[in-house]
C-alpha cells in the first residue's frame, strides 16, 4: 500500500521541512512511515494560503459549496476499503469495525453538511426602534484552525472539515502526529476537487506545529479535540487576539445500574461501548455504579463477558479489540490498574495486564 507523506499547503504537495516524526503500525510496533513536520514557516504559508483562498470561497453558492462536500463523499465511499485498510493499519483497529462502523460515519459527515451549507439562514431579531427590523446574518469567519486526536483520525478529519467548509470557512487541519496517514490520503482526494488553499494539512507536534497554528493572527477560530490540559493552553493563547474556540475535551461516561435494571442488556451494552476501539473514546463506559443487590451478579457476568472479548491484529478473523495506539499509552493504562490494585480495596476479575510479545496490547 502506498502511504501519502506529504503536506498539502497552499495547493501544493510538499515534504515537511521539520523532524521527521515516525509512523508506528501499533499492532506490530514496526515502523510504517516517516513523516517530516511542518516547518514553522510552512504553517505560516498554510495559514496565508487559507486566507488568500477564503477571499473567494465564502462568496460562493451554497449550492457549490454542496456540490463538493457531496463529490467528497463520494470519493471517499469509493476508497472505503482504501481508507480502512490504512485506518487499522495506523491505528491497530480492527479492520472490519472501521470498514462497516466508521467509513459510513466518515460519508454521512460530509453529506450531512452538503445539506447543512443550504440552510444557514440569518433569521429576524425583532423590531426594536421603530421603523426599523433587526436581523441576524450568518458570515463565514474565516480561517479556522483544526487539530485532531489520534483515536478517530478519518473521521475527525470529517468532523473538522465539512461544517467549516460547508460555512465558507478555509481550513488548516493538524493531524495527530501519531495517525496522519487517513488524513494525508483524504488531502489527494481533496485537493482534485476543492479550489487552491481552501483546505491545508500539516503535521507536526503539537508544540512545534499546534502552537504557532493556533497563534498565528490569521486564524480566527481554533477547533480542539483533546485533552483538558491542552484545552486551556488554547483557551490562553485564543484569548490574545479574541480567536473563537470549540473545544471538545475529555470526559468521564458513568453508567448507572439500579436493581431492576435488565443485567443481559447492561453487561451486553457495556462490553460493547466501554471497550469498542480498545477503549480509547472520550464516550467510552468507562465508570459503573451498581446497586446493591444487583452488584454481585453484575461483576460476575460483567468478568465472563470482558474476559471473552477477542484481542488481536486488524485482520484476524472475529477480533473485537486491538492494540492501544502506543506503548506510553499502554504503560499508562498498566499504571493505573496497579495504582488501583494498590489501593488494597480493588480486586482485578479479568485482564488487567499487558500482553507479551509484539504490539502495544492490552488485556481487558
Amino acid at each position: 500500500m502506498k502511504l501519502s507523506t506529504q503536506l498539502l499547503i497552499d495547493g501544493q504537495f510538499v515534504t515537511g521541512d521539520g523532524q521527521a516524526e515516525p509512523i508506528l503500525n501499533p499492532a506490530t510496533g514496526e515502523l510504517l512511515a516517516s513523516v517530516p513536520e511542518a516547518s514553522f514557516e510552512q504553517v505560516n504559508r498554510a495559514v496565508n494560503g487559507a486566507q488568500r483562498a477564503f477571499a473567494q470561497w465564502s462568496r460562493t453558492t451554497p449550492a457549490s459549496r454542496s456540490t463538493l462536500l457531496l463529490r467528497l463523499a463520494d470519493a471517499i465511499e469509493r476508497h472505503a476499503e482504501e481508507f480502512a485498510a490504512l485506518e487499522s493499519l495506523n491505528c491497530g483497529k480492527p479492520y472490519l469495525a472501521v470498514l462497516n462502523d466508521e467509513l459510513p460515519a466518515v460519508v454521512d459527515c460530509f453529506r450531512f453538511f452538503a445539506g447543512a451549507a443550504r440552510c444557514l439562514q440569518g433569521p429576524l431579531a425583532g423590531e426594536y426602534i421603530e421603523g426599523h427590523t433587526s436581523m441576524i446574518r450568518r458570515d463565514p469567519i474565516g480561517v479556522v484552525g483544526s487539530i485532531a486526536p489520534w483515536n478517530y483520525p478519518l473521521m475527525m478529519a470529517a468532523w473538522k472539515m465539512a461544517p467549516v467548509l460547508a460555512a465558507g470557512n478555509t481550513v488548516v487541519l493538524k493531524p495527530s502526529e501519531q495517525t496522519p496517514l487517513t488524513a494525508l490520503r483524504l488531502a489527494e482526494l481533496a485537493s482534485e476537487l476543492f479550489p487552491r488553499g481552501v483546505i491545508n494539512i500539516v503535521c507536526g507536534r503539537g508544540e512545534s506545529v499546534g502552537a504557532p497554528l493556533v497563534e498565528h493572527p490569521l486564524v480566527r477560530m481554533v477547533s480542539l479535540t483533546g485533552d483538558i490540559a491542552t484545552g486551556q493552553k488554547i483557551l490562553q493563547s485564543a484569548a490574545r487576539t479574541m480567536k473563537r474556540t470549540h473545544l471538545e475535551l475529555g470526559g468521564k461516561a458513568p453508567v448507572i445500574i439500579f436493581d431492576d435494571a435488565d443485567l443481559e442488556a447492561v453487561v451486553d451494552g457495556i462490553r460493547t461501548f466501554g471497550f469498542y476501539n480498545a477503549g480509547q473514546d472520550c464516550t467510552a463506559a468507562c465508570r459503573i455504579y451498581a446497586q446493591g443487590k444487583i452488584y454481585d451478579k453484575f461483576v460476575a457476568a460483567m468478568t465472563e463477558a470482558v474476559a471473552s472479548i477477542k484481542v488481536g491484529g486488524p485482520r484476524e478473523e472475529g477480533v473485537e479489540m486491538g492494540p492501544l495506539i502506543s506503548d506510553r499509552q499502554r504503560n499508562r493504562v498498566a499504571s493505573f490498574v496497579e495504582r488501583a490494585q494498590s489501593s488494597g480495596h480493588v480486586e482485578v476479575t479479568a485482564g488487567g495486564k499487558i500482553r507479551p510479545g509484539n504490539g502495544f496490547f492490552f488485556e481487558p
